[in-house]
């Protein structure tokens, strides 16, 4: 017999250990590596490339199709491509996209999680189907009422804004110490101010106040004052410093939207088993001890980072002469929020999962050891082969609503009836870029312009 044979089958196996580890390793790309292409397209305003990457991964020829099944990651990329479209002038197939997406999409409900379950979810549950964060979820809404808003069309605004409201109302009574979706409460309250309702639009505007202090509405306020009775404690202070204006005859309005840059998204990253445990706290399951003996000493967790972003401030002239503008939504920072709330329950989430494989590969380390010649190599190398495979497939949950813009300003102008010219101009530390738009304003009417640059 030839006793080089043990040797040769040890060297056999410990490269088929390592090569089905490696191979396991590149099957497995993250949402975020497989949307890359769609993000470089948008770093350089190349809106069409864009909408190709995502049109391809729902497996479609163009805009005008939607998927034919909702497993998975369709409906989030539904959602991206419906900003996209949004960002690229095409409200019609904007609007049925976003539509489309919210119909499918489940809330990701942080504020009733006490077990961390949201943490397993976001870190292992990428074969799920994607469920939104309360930022998501509120900016879903407001994103579309701007398609119902720029085309001019009340009736569909009115249902998004009850959807909005639906899900607003939810996360204040369940989540009081967070404010979230101003834009969404501001654009609310321009719809039912068109609507003539004056007191819906004042509840509107109070709940966009209660987040910041819009200079934009502080002539508007008092004029609906008039007409409506809703006091609520920031239009009260609203009214004692403000006298209401009366509307020249024959004027109408314009309103820019304008959002600017993305807000971070999900991307895999490493950190160090001892940093991991102390910052997971008690949201880990199971004996951590057990990893003394795993050869892989970093978590592997889905983080935040920044996007590349050229452009955080938007500046409005009508005519040549500046407007109000207001910076409505710091959607990227509260994106940043609430996966910091999320962070401890995320990396608890991914220890346990550590411990689970370093228990199965203690098992097969165990099994080995019963094997004769070189039964202690053996068992280190199917230990090694099933903690490494176990790692390779675990890829943390890299999904999230990449395209969702970083920023929102409102400007909104009363103006004469007729002709106008408006200029948007957005800036950053990418430089400038300008948009002009020349309107149509009608008496008594409005015009809502929005302006979206995804870089």
């Amino acid at each position: 017999m030839d006793a080089r044979r043990p040797a040769k089958r040890v060297r056999a196996l410990v490269l088929g250990c390592w090569l089905g580890t490696a191979f396991s390793l590149t099957a497995c790309a993250t949402y975020s590596d497989r949307t890359q292409l769609a993000r470089e397209a948008l770093r350089v305003a190349d809106y069409e490339a864009s909408l190709t990457q995502f049109n391809k991964l729902l497996e479609v020829r163009d805009r005008t199709e939607l998927p034919a099944e909702w497993k998975h990651n369709v409906p989030l990329v539904v959602l991206e491509r419906a900003t996209v479209l949004q960002a690229m002038g095409d409200y019609d197939w904007s609007a049925r996209d976003f539509q489309a997406a919210d119909k499918e999409l489940e809330l990701l409900d942080i504020a009733r999680d006490g077990a961390g379950k949201v943490g397993q979810y976001i870190y292992s549950d990428s074969a799920t189907k994607y469920k939104t964060s309360p930022t998501e979820k509120l900016s879903l809404n407001a994103m579309n009422l701007c398609n119902y808003l720029v085309r001019g069309q009340l009736d569909g605004a009115k249902i998004e804004a009850k959807r909005f409201t639906v899900m607003r109302t939810y996360f204040r009574d369940h989540d009081p110490e967070h404010e979230h979706g101003a834009f969404g409460s501001y654009l609310a309250g321009v719809v039912y101010e068109r609507l003539g309702n004056a007191d819906e639009a004042l509840r509107y505007y109070e709940e966009a106040l209660q987040e910041r202090d819009f200079a934009t509405l502080r002539t508007v306020v008092p004029r609906l004052a008039t007409r409506g009775s809703y006091r609520g404690p920031r239009i009260t202070a609203y009214l004692a410093r403000a006298t209401a204006a009366d509307l020249a005859p024959g004027t109408g309005e314009v309103l820019v939207v304008a959002k600017v840059g993305l807000v971070p998204y999900k991307v895999p990253m490493r950190i160090p088993i001892g940093a991991a445990i102390g910052l997971a706290g008690t949201y880990i399951t199971g004996d951590p001890r057990i990893l003394e003996h795993s050869m892989f000493k970093v978590v592997s967790y889905p983080e935040l980072q920044e996007a590349h972003t050229l452009f955080s401030s938007a500046q409005v002239a009508v005519d040549g002469d500046e407007i109000p503008v207001d910076f409505a939504s710091d959607l990227a920072a509260e994106i940043a929020a609430e996966y910091e709330e999320l962070r401890p329950k995320i990396l608890g989430a991914a220890i346990t999962r550590m411990i689970v494989r370093a228990a199965a590969a203690e098992g097969a380390r165990a099994a080995g050891r019963q094997a004769e010649g070189v039964g202690g190599l053996v068992g280190f190398l199917a230990a090694a082969a099933v903690e490494g495979t176990l790692v390779a497939l675990d890829k943390p949950d890299t999904r999230s609503w990449s395209t969702l813009p970083g920023r929102v300003f409102i400007g909104r102008q009363r103006v004469a009836a007729g002709r106008h010219q408006v200029e948007v101009a957005l800036t950053g530390p990418g430089g400038q870029e300008r948009r002009v738009y020349d309107v149509d304003v009608p008496a008594d009417g409005f015009v809502v312009l929005d302006v979206t640059s995804l870089r």
